[in-house]
């Protein structure tokens, strides 16, 4: 049993394979996560999973409208976007370097897009628009460097990781180092914002990161493909069509795109992008990590992570909190995997 099937459509023209156990974990998740948006539905105010059900269905009271539409559904919808987008962008950097250290959070990707949207916020007083467009210029330009420093010289897997490990630490040196320079009120929402928050986000977050997602992720699940065939080698997926430097280059701009879009919605949310792809790929016992099965790992966790920042404590904590908590004890745990096995 090889897990594979052939899907077929429009007669025999065209010849999909796929992967029995993968849409199953898919198909799990999903439901997972349908179940996970109820409840997380259900925590905006006196709303019950009763009352969520009877006013999504069109027979709720305008208070019940109101908390659901206005508040409940905007912010679900941020967390489900925003995790879809790191768990996929997790997915192509630990395809693209082969290490599961391999997160923009950890290589730097996430902290340039934190530091362009700092510098907007605390130099230029950007509104929301301009924030986006520093976190994804300082997203992109932080990719820039790292494949710099990496690809011209051959380097691969952990090298990657390591040269983003020292990038990231130096951005985080710069934005701490614009907070210092900043006026009170400026460096005080900066700060907010560099927590990683779903708190108050509203329909005019869920557009652009809709969009952002609509288009990237088919980008990102095409070069997916590519990379796979990248595995025989450089030569052998040469001759079967596939330019390596352009996959690659390919498959780091849409991932750092992706991870620039959520950084810009909610802030960094850390270790989500880390621990999703790892998840998913034990889930379905793929030698690579699957976009489509990370990208709904990651919604499930952040709307189960941002439930849990909301109810397990006394007062409401921010999400990115709540995450980087779990995330650092994955982390350790799967530093120490790493180390016993010897397998880096």
């Amino acid at each position: 049993m090889t897990g594979l099937a052939a899907l077929r459509l429009g007669g025999d023209r065209i010849s999909v394979r796929v992967r029995r156990r993968a849409c199953v974990v898919a198909g799990v998740l999903a439901v997972a996560l349908a179940v996970a948006a109820l409840g997380s539905l259900a925590l905006t105010g006196e709303l019950g999973p009763a009352d969520v059900l009877r006013t999504l269905a069109g027979h709720g009271d305008r208070s019940d409208e109101f908390l659901l539409y206005r508040l409940a559904v905007p912010r679900l919808l941020c967390a489900v976007l925003v995790g879809v987008a790191l768990g996929a962008s997790g997915a192509a950097f630990q395809n693209l370097t082969r290490n599961p250290l391999g997160s923009p959070d950890l290589i730097g990707f996430t902290s340039g897009s934190a530091a362009g949207a700092v510098f907007v916020l605390t130099v230029l007083g950007g509104g929301m628009a301009a924030i986006a467009g520093g976190a994804l210029a300082g997203g992109l330009a932080t990719g820039a460097v790292v494949y710099g420093l990496t690809v011209r010289r051959q380097a691969r897997g952990y090298q990657l990781v390591l040269v983003g490990i020292a990038v990231n630490a130096m951005l985080q040196v710069l934005t701490h180092f614009m907070l210092t320079r900043a006026n009170l009120e400026s460096a005080m929402a900066a700060q907010v914002w560099l927590t990683g928050s779903l708190n108050g986000r509203g329909w005019e977050h869920v557009w652009p990161a809709l969009a952002a997602v609509a288009v990237l992720l088919p980008l990102l699940a095409g070069f997916g493909r590519q990379l796979a065939v990248l595995e025989l080698g450089d030569d052998a997926a040469t001759a079967l069509g596939v330019r390596p430097v352009t996959a690659r280059l390919g498959a780091l701009a849409v991932g750092v795109a992706l991870a620039a879009a959520a950084t810009a919605t909610a802030g960094p949310i850390s270790f989500v992008a880390l621990a999703a792809p790892q998840l998913a790929r034990r889930l379905t016992r793929e030698p690579g990590v699957g976009t489509g099965t990370a990208a709904l790992t990651g919604a499930l966790i952040l709307v189960a992570g941002d439930a849990l920042a909301r109810q397990a404590f006394p007062a409401e904590l921010p999400t990115g909190v709540a995450t980087a908590a779990v995330g650092g004890v994955y982390l350790g745990w799967l530093l120490s995997r790493r180390w016993r096995t010897g397998k880096w």
